[in-house]
């Protein structure tokens, strides 16, 4: 039975590993199989907490059918239930979630991550009762949910989540929405029903609220900082934990959530790709169309937020205990 108690720590939001042709416009089977291999082998090697495929980093809005099937089978394949995986399933409309959700079941994912479904706003009333349906579809599969306003166009309130957590199958969300007051006051509702994984720039001060999880783009460039920051935050080191969140931005980050201001949501995806590519520590391949053009200096930050990030995975890796084989 998939519970809350099982989630804790960094989440790896994965790259949607593309071929060589990823960019191509008439490209129709781009997921590479070796590299998707390669790096999620070295992220569970190295400590990663959880997994996360397909969601708006990881690609799900520029994959055809196939792919998303491949990648799935691909990813549960290599990753074994060694950690726990979501497999990110939103879509424009409930059914196709449903049958997104029916081969992430398939291929015996931990759960999946699934936002509303967006194009029109959603009411909170259809977004609750969306949650309900596929709650009820899918009993044994655990639902994160995938909350993020500004591309799903709806803010799910605190309060909706009494009746969002009569599910007990919903045991996860992915959110960095919430101001502190709003983050405990939710915490009040799902604590021990509900993990929720903040983004990782909010990890140290919310845990003091009861944060025990975070997300992270920048992971895939190495995931030493972020574990170190994970057992900090173990420890009650908080002063450990707010001296690494300070070093996480550096340079502007890849993943649109350092210094500098609101991200710019036309790239901020995709230079985190690039900062991958750069950084070396997985081959998370070419941007796939119609995101393929990115300005002269959004590449120049993300080579140098990569070298960066290459300095902090030096500084801490020795630091962070070898996960015991899993």
């Amino acid at each position: 039975m998939v519970s809350a108690q099982d989630l804790s720590g960094v989440m790896g939001m994965m790259p949607a590993f593309a071929t060589p042709d990823g960019a191509d416009i008439d490209a129709t089977s781009t997921i590479d199989l070796d590299n998707l291999r390669d790096g999620v082998n070295r992220m569970i090697g190295d400590g990663i907490d959880v997994i996360a495929t397909t969601g708006s980093f990881g690609e799900f809005h520029t994959l055809l059918w196939p792919e998303f099937e491949t990648l799935a089978r691909a990813t549960a394949e290599v990753v074994n239930k060694r950690v726990p995986l979501f497999i990110g399933t939103t879509a424009l409309n409930s059914r196709e979630v449903v049958q997104r959700m029916r081969i992430a079941q398939e291929v015996g994912a931990y759960g999946v991550l699934v936002g509303v479904p967006f194009y029109f706003p959603s009411t909170v009333d259809n977004a609750v009762r969306f949650y309900h349906d596929i709650g009820e579809r899918f009993p044994d599969l655990g639902i994160m949910i995938y909350h993020n306003p500004a591309l799903h166009n709806i803010m799910i309130p605190v309060d909706a989540f009494q009746r969002i957590t009569q599910n007990r199958n919903v045991v996860a969300m992915k959110d960095s929405h919430r101001s502190p007051e709003e983050f405990g006051d939710l915490m009040g509702i799902v604590q021990g029903k509900m993990t929720v994984f903040v983004n990782q720039m909010q990890f140290a001060s919310y845990s003091e609220r009861g944060a025990t999880a975070c997300w992270s783009i920048d992971s895939w460039m190495g995931p030493w900082p972020l574990l170190r920051l994970r057992d900090a935050i173990r420890a009650g080191d908080l002063e450990t934990a707010k001296r690494i969140t300070t070093e996480l931005s550096g340079p502007q980050s890849g993943d649109g959530h350092g210094s500098g201001g609101p991200p710019n949501l036309s790239w901020r995806e995709t230079a985190s790709k690039i900062a991958q590519q750069f950084a070396g520590y997985v081959n998370p391949g070419p941007l796939r169309p119609p995101f393929v053009e990115l300005p002269t200096d959004v590449v120049e930050s993300a080579k140098k937020r990569a070298a960066y990030w290459n300095e902090l995975c030096a500084r801490y890796r020795s630091e962070v205990k070898a996960p015991a084989a899993v």
